[in-house]
């Protein structure tokens, strides 16, 4: 375990039974999440990307215990969340919390805004009052919002303002980590711009830890300092964020990164199609799980699960032939 680390995750799995199919066994189950391990160190946003179904928004919702995970640990900032009972839990949540991708289902429409921030100083029993007003009108100036918004209602608000609301409501009770699940995908480009400079700003200001959970490779590279790459419940690529968009060690990420779209400068860059879509979770292959969609494949990924290996400092890939590091890889930026 990494002494700076804030979360540590050993092992995690979710597996959901499958139920009412015909024919069915008792034994089947969707490993949405399937062995992910992997450190989160204080400070730092670490990038999570995959296609749609890879299981990364389920591995974030079983770090804040949304999810109850099927086995493995989560330590975090010491304890090892799955020991703790709910009363040790509730107050443990003040230190880690979740922005939710849609800001349209995920504040309360009965509610002004006022009482959705508050409801969190309600639970546990803060800020009483006025002086609970005060707090919530605090933490509207501190997002870009304007004090006398408390007693508006979600439906007087635009997508952006409304998970501005979203973002006063994770901070409310001042976490340390935050779980942002794709927290702009919902927003329309120019907003989106505004809202991730908006979270960064935020993380300098008040040391935030973040797990960024996107499909947008481009949005991932502008606020990750390094990137975890999923495929079908596992972590295949783990890289400093301009390392990996340099010189991608697994093949599925090297596919996703030639999906980017980008302006054309001297020779283009080659488009890899992967051929079929991405197995089930719930019947997934022997081996490598990209296996069958791996241009690179050879026997051995067929019959055997690669690890996660370190393939330089700070650099894993899971992969039987992970594609060459030999020229010199560069520092992670923002």
């Amino acid at each position: 375990m990494s002494a700076d680390a804030l979360l540590t995750i050993e092992g995690l799995k979710k597996h959901f039974p499958v139920r009412g199919r015909l024919f069915n066994r008792s034994n089947d189950s969707v490993k949405a999440v399937d062995g992910v391990s992997l450190s989160v160190r204080k400070g730092e946003t670490l990038g999570l990307v995959g296609e749609s179904g890879c299981g990364k928004s389920t591995l974030g919702r079983c770090l804040l215990r949304l999810e109850e995970p099927t086995g493995g640990r989560i330590v975090f900032d010491g304890q090892d969340l799955l020991t703790l009972d709910k009363p040790a839990m509730r107050r443990l949540r003040r230190d880690m919390q979740i922005i939710f991708q849609d800001p349209y289902s995920s504040l309360n429409p009965r509610k002004a805004v006022g009482a959705i921030i508050g409801d969190a100083f309600r639970v546990h029993g803060l800020h009483k009052g006025a002086g609970r007003r005060r707090k919530v009108e605090e933490l509207l100036s501190l997002v870009g919002l304007r004090p006398e918004h408390y007693d508006r209602f979600p439906h007087e608000f635009s997508g952006g303002q409304r998970q501005r609301i979203g973002i006063a409501r994770a901070l409310a009770l001042d976490p340390k980590f935050i779980v942002a699940d794709e927290a702009v995908s919902a927003l329309d480009v120019s907003i989106q711009a505004q809202i991730l400079n908006l979270l960064v700003s935020l993380q300098r200001r008040l040391g935030l830890t973040y797990i960024f959970i996107s499909h947008n490779l481009g949005v991932v590279r502008h606020v990750s300092d390094r990137v975890g790459v999923m495929y079908l419940g596992r972590i295949v690529e783990l890289a400093p964020t301009a390392a990996l968009f340099a010189r991608p060690a697994h093949p599925y990420t090297e596919a996703l990164l030639s999906a980017v779209p980008r302006p054309s400068v001297g020779t283009a860059s080659k488009r890899i199609i992967l051929a079929g879509d991405p197995p089930s979770p719930l019947r997934p292959p022997s081996g490598c799980a990209f296996h069958p969609r791996c241009p690179h494949r050879q026997d051995i990924c067929m019959r055997e699960t690669p690890p996660l290996k370190d393939l330089a400092p700070d650099r894993a890939a899971a992969c039987h032939f992970p594609l060459t590091l030999a020229a010199a890889t560069p520092a992670a930026t923002h």
